[in-house]
């Protein structure tokens, strides 16, 4: 399987960060500085489709996370730290319900264990959402003009919210696409109880997309799990609060990394 491209910051034990759907690897750039700093090494990838990475066949979580393991493997670091946003924190639950010896925490945040039905109504608007302005003719980056602000709570730094813009507008439209196509057949919530590694999960007070009553049901389902919602932010915690998101990052990685 072809490796995917990543960027990679500073020595120590491995922090993998797995960016979401509108991403790529600089939705982390915040974090892999900080962790970089703190005595980790920090890796963000570009899922398969995004940045340089080459697009898999089909488009779907099976094959993600093998490209992922793949990334693992290569990085010959025995076990990592797996950090998933939105869609790359389904992309985690994947790699770990598939390949657990290679993960020593996990780090969920704006994510779920499911996208619901594929025929949803939530679902079908949710898709229609996101691929009516692309229909009409618009690009990537109208379209995220027009749905970052729709994803970001009030206490968001406007910064991170241009570099959430900047990501998105990178995105090659045929991968988004493909992309949301496979969203909408995610499910692992039988899996949750399956997961033995310490795990923290981060919601957005304001997050519509994995709303913090779906996160707190989530990390009930996780044994050992730890669960933190972030005031005045919404999906895009990591960029809208970058400090405060790099200290409860930065507590849950100095903590034993197995559960006692």
């Amino acid at each position: 399987m072809t490796l995917p491209t990543f960027t990679t910051l500073g020595g120590g034990h491995t922090v993998l960060m797995l960016h979401g759907i509108g991403g790529g690897h600089l939705s982390f750039a915040p974090q892999v500085e900080t962790l970089a700093s703190s005595g980790y090494r920090a890796v963000a990838w570009d899922m398969p489709g995004y940045g340089r990475s080459p697009p898999i066949e089909p488009y779907n979580f099976k094959g993600l996370a093998q490209s992922c393991i793949t990334l693992i493997e290569a990085l010959k670091c025995g076990t990592v730290t797996l950090v998933g946003h939105s869609m790359g924190g389904m992309v985690a639950q994947e790699v770990v319900a598939r390949r657990p010896e290679l993960v020593d925490k996990l780090v969920l945040c704006g994510t779920s264990p499911s996208f619901g039905k594929p025929d949803g109504d939530w679902q079908r608007e949710f898709i229609a959402q996101r691929t009516a302005p692309l229909d009409s003719g618009k690009t990537m980056a109208e379209l995220a003009e027009v749905l970052v602000p729709q994803m970001v709570g009030p206490g968001s730094l406007p910064e991170g919210v241009k570099l959430a813009a900047h990501c998105m507008a990178q995105v090659n439209p045929a991968t988004y696409r493909r992309a949301l196509e496979a969203l909408v057949n995610f499910d692992r919530r039988t899996s949750l109880p399956a997961i033995h590694v310490p795990t923290l999960l981060v919601a957005g007070e304001h997050d519509k997309n994995a709303p913090p009553a779906v996160m707190k049901k989530m990390a009930g389902a996780i044994a050992g799990s730890t669960y933190i919602e972030m005031r005045g932010i919404g999906h895009l915690q990591n960029l809208e609060a970058p400090e405060e998101f790099d200290g409860l990052l930065l507590n849950f990685l100095a903590l034993p990394r197995q559960l006692h």
